[in-house]
């Protein structure tokens, strides 16, 4: 019998449990999936401790890699064998998962499963960040915030390769070095990063923040911006921006902010092939390094939630079934 993570009630890691369950059965134009790898993100440990309401019990999980095993009624364009990845299915913490076919991603030749289950919902976020929500030109200088985690690692490549100049900042040493070798052209701690940031642009400011910390970082964010520049803050990994004055944007220099999110990102077929394409297709030349930082058995789940909330880990954190 297949196995999963399966969740009763909310609470902290520990509610984690592995469980014998039923095999998931393919519905209508789905796929079922032989999971290789599933990836850990920041958002499960918000539906596991009841932060974001979930129904219960339930398995967490979006994102992951593998093999189709069998095809639902009316899904076209797959057939069983082939590889693929996914950052919108269900209950990925299993030994296997379904998915629409519309949303699954082919992974080419040339990327393993461990790869290409690290880079789906990472990647595509740092792809829709930097081409739709703020399109990042050569003379743009960037600041974003947590360099080493696995949206940093992609977004300093990824705006390396478009010649933006980019600053970003870390907590640890360790983590310094992983965001110069992936060719980040400053990188600053969070203590006073805004003041850091204006005397690196000669007082006037960055284009563009990227902010996936929230709560922590919003007003240096605003302040390190320049007269008409934008705060995108796209996660909150430590805590919710609170409501603010949307005066502060005149006092600041007519400053825009956005809050977006992945889905609205990938509202057609074309859009998720587009911006999955592009991504594998890097991967698959050598132009794109996607960092797995850890790798738990999927029994781990736990001590999985336990390190990522501790920003113990870097790169993309990984279940392997």
């Amino acid at each position: 019998m297949p196995s999963a993570i399966v969740v009763t009630e909310p609470g902290g890691p520990d509610v984690l449990t592995l469980q014998t369950v039923d095999r998931p059965v393919p519905g209508p134009g789905q796929l079922l999936v032989r999971v290789a790898a599933a990836g850990v993100n920041f958002i499960e440990t918000y539906q596991r401790s009841g932060a974001y309401a979930v129904e219960l019990p339930f398995t967490p999980g979006a994102e992951a890699a593998g093999t189709v095993e069998e095809i639902g009624e009316g899904a076209a364009g797959f057939a069983p064998g082939d590889r693929i990845a996914f950052a919108e299915g269900r209950a990925t913490y299993a030994d296997f998962a379904v998915v629409d076919a519309d949303k699954a991603l082919p992974v080419p030749a040339g990327v393993d499963l461990e790869t290409a289950a690290a880079l789906p919902l990472q990647g595509m976020t740092a792809h829709y960040l930097i081409n739709s929500t703020f399109q990042v030109q050569p003379d743009h200088t960037v600041l974003l915030h947590a360099g080493a985690g696995g949206v940093g690692l992609l977004l300093i490549q990824l705006l390396k390769s478009r010649g933006a100049r980019v600053i970003t900042t870390v907590s640890t040493p360790e983590k310094e070095d992983l965001a110069r070798r992936s060719g980040a052209d400053e990188v600053l701690r969070y203590d006073g990063f805004a003041e850091a940031a204006r005397t690196l642009t000669d007082g006037t400011g960055v284009d563009v923040v990227f902010d996936g910390v929230g709560r922590s970082t919003f007003e240096e964010s605003l302040r390190s911006l320049r007269i008409r520049g934008t705060l995108v803050v796209y996660g909150a990994a430590s805590g919710a921006v609170p409501p603010f004055d949307v005066q502060r944007l005149n006092s600041g220099g007519s400053l825009f902010v956005t809050r977006p999110t992945l889905a609205h990102y990938l509202l057609t077929p074309e859009e998720r092939r587009w911006r999955s394409e592009e991504l594998f297709g890097a991967v698959a030349a050598g132009h794109l390094d996607v960092r797995i930082g850890a790798r738990y058995p999927l029994a781990d789940a736990a001590r999985a939630h336990e390190d990522l909330q501790a920003r113990r880990t870097t790169g993309k954190v990984l279940l392997i079934p």
